[in-house]
């Protein structure tokens, strides 16, 4: 299993965040072919580190080829035009990474 990892950090105005990402990105995400479960996160307290991370998104696909399927399909390229239309890219940092078990191996 692989996940899309995307850290928001903590926007000027949380509101109008909350109601671009909640109200149109994350539905549009959703839409996604091949997305086999969203995880999302409001960080409620940073203990160590920079900068102040405000929401957590984890999207995972069972494999890598269908990741790269699901990049390519309309509702992705759609959510990367939602996120850029409300300033959401000059928030975020995203990367992929493997799931792996608590040995290390790749699940």
């Amino acid at each position: 299993m692989i996940k899309y990892v995307a850290l928001y950090r903590t926007p000027d105005d949380p509101e109008t965040f909350d109601k671009n990402y909640f109200g149109t990105h994350v539905p549009i995400v959703n839409d996604t072919p091949g997305l086999v479960r969203t995880e999302l996160a409001k960080v409620t307290r940073m203990m160590v580190g920079e900068p102040g991370y405000y929401v957590l998104a984890e999207l995972y696909f069972a494999d890598v080829e269908s990741m790269k399927a699901a990049f390519k399909t309309d509702p992705w390229r759609a959510s990367g035009e939602n996120l850029q239309s409300w300033g959401g890219m000059d928030l975020v940092t995203m990367f992929t990474a493997e799931v792996v078990s608590d040995e290390g191996d790749p699940l």
